[in-house]
């Protein structure tokens, strides 16, 4: 590995997600030496059909069995045919997909077959990114707070700040920009902070046949269930000290809540559910954020963004407002990380996942020759 992309020097990285949303596949390339952004280059994506999702979504929850091999095939596939039209790539990190994550329990599984995308992509393949995490006590996730760590260096960020990830599932990342490296204590603290599209894009499929709620069209037109929302909020993970993580499934009873609340109502109470675990979990950082930069497809839905600014003491905007892409960004994290991986950085620290020490983990797999 040494030999392929060398120890220092910028290196062009290809990296790749496929979130728990289940939307498809984003491929971005970025220029880094794993501490620096030094450039952003082109991005892709790749739709799942209708049966790919259904694949998908059969094997969450499951650790092994034919769902899974159906779900990885599909992973595999749609990465191949993505990843192959990108040229002039050093390294790829390949995050895979997650079926099932349970870092106090069985660990956590990310199907996608790295040895065979490095085959059929002719290039280094950097994937298993959580697995080493989990081992040393760490809670697997979340994994972009490093990357984040730089984007916050590379936008100019003068005083602490906020990432906020609104995916399947929501995460935060608090950044104090004053220190030089992601791993030093004090530079990071991350978390989930609860569920975000995941329950609405679940009602939205059940009751409508729907993906998502497109705009957030369905949640304007509805209200808030105030006492979902404070049954919601007293679920133990609340209470629980981050770090710390969820499973996208692991709220799916809150489809509960809501259902005997018209479509509208039930995906407002939703949304309110995702905001109401945002503003809550804000208590954690250390101080103030000077603003909170949103990522991810949440923040484009503009009811829950208006709920998160309404809930926020800072300015709340997406990312873009900095000068980021929103749809590239965890993709473009796990081409960070791989050059991290490769000149043995670590990728996760006590502030992020909870992990015992800072580690980098992951599996580097060469092409033959």
């Amino acid at each position: 590995m040494k030999k392929a992309i060398g120890q220092s020097g910028v290196v062009t990285a290809l990296g790749a997600m496929s979130g728990t949303s289940l939307d498809g596949v984003d491929a971005a390339v970025l220029r880094t030496d794993g501490h620096r952004i030094e450039g952003f280059g082109t991005s892709g994506y790749r739709a799942y059909t209708a049966a790919e999702r259904q694949a998908l979504r059969a094997g969450l929850g499951q650790w092994q069995g034919a769902a899974v091999e159906a779900a990885a095939a599909v992973v595999d596939a749609a990465h191949a045919e993505i990843l192959a039209g990108f040229d002039g790539v050093d390294i790829v990190g390949f995050h895979g997909q997650t079926l099932a994550h349970e870092p106090r329990g069985r660990g956590t599984l990310q199907v996608g077959d790295g040895a065979a995308l490095a085959q059929a992509l002719g290039r280094p393949v950097v994937w298993d990114f959580r697995s080493d995490d989990v081992a040393m006590g760490g809670e697997g996730a979340p994994l972009a707070p490093f990357f984040h760590f730089a984007c916050a260096h590379w936008i100019g960020a003068a005083e602490p700040l906020c990432f906020l990830n609104l995916g399947g599932v929501a995460n935060l990342t608090y950044v104090d920009p004053a220190f030089a490296r992601p791993e030093q204590p004090g530079a990071l603290l991350a978390f989930d902070t609860g569920p975000a599209n995941a329950p609405v894009n679940d009602l939205l499929q059940a009751r409508l046949g729907q993906e998502m709620d497109e705009g957030g069209a369905l949640a304007a037109q509805g209200k808030v269930e105030e006492g979902a929302l404070e049954l919601f909020l007293a679920e133990p993970f609340f209470a629980r000290m981050p770090p710390k993580s969820l499973d996208r499934n692991d709220f799916s009873e809150m489809i509960g809540l809501v259902c005997e609340l018209s479509d509208a109502d039930a995906a407002a109470t939703l949304t309110g559910l995702c905001a109401a675990g945002v503003v809550q979990a804000m208590e954690h950082c250390p101080a103030p954020p000077a603003q909170v930069l949103v990522t991810g497809g949440g923040r484009k839905n503009p009811v829950l963004m208006q709920m998160l600014r309404a809930g926020l003491d800072c300015p709340v905007e997406p990312v873009e407002a900095a000068g980021l892409d929103g749809d590239m960004l965890e993709a473009q994290a796990f081409a960070h990380l791989a050059v991290r991986i490769a000149r043995g950085l670590p990728t996760s620290c006590p502030g992020t996942t909870g992990v015992r020490a800072a580690v980098g983990g992951g599996i580097i797999s060469l092409p033959d020759g």
